[in-house]
C-alpha cells in the first residue's frame, strides 16, 4: 500500500530474482509490458507519446486510455514516463533498476497525486494497492518465463 503519510505518491520497491537486463525487457518490451500493465505502443525512445488501453471505470471517470510520454531512459537502470488520464490526473511514474546480489531491487515512484483532491487520492489508494499486489507479482509472473 502507499505511504498513508505521503499524499503525493505512491513509492513501493519489491525485489527481484532477477539480472536487471532481463527485468528490464519486462519494463521496456511492450509485448511483455502489455502482460502485467496494459495493452500499449510503447517505444524505449525519450520523447515517444504513447498509450495504455484498458476497460473504462466509469465510477471515476476514467475513460480505459492512459497517455504517457517517455522522459527519461537510462537502459537496465531508468524508465520515467508522464501518465496522463487526459482529464483529471497529471502524474509521473519512474521505474529505478538497482543490482541487489544475483537479482534486482525495483522501485517505482509514482507522483504527482493532489492532496486536497479526493478524487486523486482514492486513485492513489487503488493504484497503491494494484501496483503492489497485483503488477509487481505480474512482473514476476512474466520474469519466469523469459
Amino acid at each position: 500500500m502507499p505511504d498513508p503519510e505521503d499524499k503525493r505518491a505512491i513509492r513501493l520497491d519489491q525485489f527481484l530474482a532477477h539480472p536487471p537486463a532481463k527485468v528490464w525487457r519486462a519494463l521496456t518490451e511492450p509485448e511483455l509490458v502489455a502482460r502485467w500493465l496494459m495493452p500499449n505502443d510503447f517505444q524505449a525512445v525519450v520523447g515517444h507519446r504513447f498509450t495504455f488501453t484498458t476497460k473504462p471505470v466509469e465510477s471515476t471517470g476514467f475513460e480505459g486510455v492512459v497517455h504517457c510520454q517517455v522522459l527519461e531512459l537510462e537502459p537496465e537502470k531508468l524508465l520515467r514516463i508522464s501518465w496522463s488520464d487526459g482529464r483529471n490526473a497529471d502524474w509521473t511514474v519512474t521505474w529505478r533498476l538497482e543490482g541487489e546480489g544475483r537479482g534486482t531491487r525495483l522501485f517505482l515512484d509514482h507522483e504527482g497525486f493532489d492532496p486536497d483532491d479526493a478524487m486523486q487520492q482514492m486513485a492513489r489508494r487503488i493504484m497503491g494497492g494494484g501496483w503492489r499486489s497485483r503488477h509487481f507479482a505480474a512482473i514476476a509472473g512474466v520474469l519466469a518465463t523469459l
